[in-house]
């Protein structure tokens, strides 16, 4: 049993997280530069903005991110 494991049968994931921070992992590449994240514990899901900080994943910005993805695959099989 690993200690997120057990501290989260004592706390809710998110106190955890806000403790001893989230455990993120690239759910999705948009770009070479944009990427999405996600944390495992409490699900929150992550976007780096243009200083590469991530920031919250608000439907705006993953509405943006699938324009940027769209527009990016077109361009790469456009030069192929």
């Amino acid at each position: 049993m690993s200690f997120l494991d057990f501290m989260s049968k004592f706390t809710d994931k998110k106190t955890s997280c806000s403790v001893f921070g989230h455990k993120i992992v690239t759910t999705r590449n948009v770009t070479n530069h944009f990427k999405e994240y996600k944390c495992t514990v409490c699900n929150v899901e992550l976007t780096n903005d243009l200083r590469d900080k991530k920031s919250l994943l608000t439907p705006e910005l993953k509405e943006i991110n699938d324009t940027l993805l769209n527009h990016f695959t077109r361009k790469k099989l456009s030069s192929l």
